[in-house]
């Protein structure tokens, strides 16, 4: 039997200790390398985009010669505005990508020793960062689509007598939402949350290109895809495929997501659901490829997306 990739030499090229131990100039100097790769590792300004400047020693930063805008490594990126030490946000993303179904803010607040709050919002920056790569992401060529129920649990009662039939709608939550997901076979991934498979038909046949093949299951609301894609069909209470048909790669997302929700993080609000769909996606799009790789990928992803309208001054908005 093949070993688990996971498993393998060429999985694990990247320690933490190594990330740990770095002095604040290292990871300076690391940053630098990261976010302006395009020019060698030397610095463009954010502002006016120009490469002339001068280096600013006791402040860490650079002055544009073109604009005279001060910059610093971090300025304009997803970072801005920072309050910890440059090392910590490296260790950080070096943390988080090496959870394979992903990792909690509460654990990441005691490995960095910050407040559950500075671990909570830097957590769903690198989500918002890597999900920007597939924002406008269209689906090409084998293309599978499914979805799945997220939340509105409703506790049964103790008592079988008093117990009620938890399918029907007057006994839910409402607060139950579809995880939908759009799969070029061997390609990206893309994710967005909709009420139910139904609503989720016009915004999918949008993500999808014209003369692509799609896959679907046999629930109903996919029938309408059928108008405008050549659409093959698995009714999963018969198998899981006949050979040609099927959904597979869509439901090993699932099984991730599902894996994050119920061993990772336990439970996931309804208005940060999208936000774990993106990172599940970028997490099995990138499955292949070593925590090494995965760390510069996230951490490039991290300074070249602007500044968080969401996430930046987050706790300061929610009193």
């Amino acid at each position: 039997m093949a070993q688990h990739f996971l498993l393998s030499r060429a999985a694990r090229t990247l320690s933490l200790a190594k990330v740990a131990r770095m002095s604040e100039e290292e990871a300076h100097e690391a940053f630098r390398l990261i976010r302006w790769c395009d020019t060698g590792g030397d610095p463009v300004c954010p502002r006016c985009g120009g490469l002339e400047h001068s280096f600013i020693t006791t402040r860490k930063l650079w002055k544009c010669k073109a604009c005279k805008h001060q910059f610093s490594v971090t300025s304009g990126t997803i970072f801005a505005s920072r309050k910890l030490p440059i090392g910590t946000y490296l260790l950080a993303i070096a943390i988080f990508v090496n959870g394979a179904k992903g990792h909690s803010a509460l654990q990441l607040s005691r490995d960095l020793d910050v407040q559950y709050k500075t671990a909570f919002v830097l957590s769903h920056k690198l989500r918002e960062a890597v999900a920007a790569e597939t924002a406008e992401h269209t689906a090409s060529g084998e293309v599978e689509v499914d979805g799945a129920y997220f939340g509105g649990h409703v506790r049964p009662e103790n008592r079988k007598a008093d117990r009620k039939d938890r399918r029907k709608a007057e006994n839910q939550s409402g607060k139950r939402q579809s995880v939908i997901v759009v799969r070029e076979r061997q390609g990206r991934t893309v994710s967005f949350v909709a009420a139910s498979e139904g609503a989720s038909v016009a915004t999918v046949a949008a993500r999808i290109a014209l003369g692509s093949t799609v896959y679907a299951d046999e629930a109903a609301g996919w029938d309408k895809l059928h108008a405008r894609f050549l659409t093959k069909r698995i009714n999963h209470s018969e198998s899981y495929s006949d050979g040609e048909a099927c959904t597979n790669q869509a439901e090993s997302y699932f099984a991730r997501l599902r894996r994050a929700e119920m061993g990772i993080h336990h439970r996931i609000s309804g208005q940060y659901l999208g936000a774990y769909a993106g990172e599940m996606a970028w997490r099995e799009d990138h499955r292949r490829k070593s925590n090494g790789v995965q760390y510069l990928m996230m951490a490039g992803a991290a300074l070249a997306h602007p500044v968080s309208r969401q996430w930046k001054g987050y706790w300061q908005r929610s009193k």
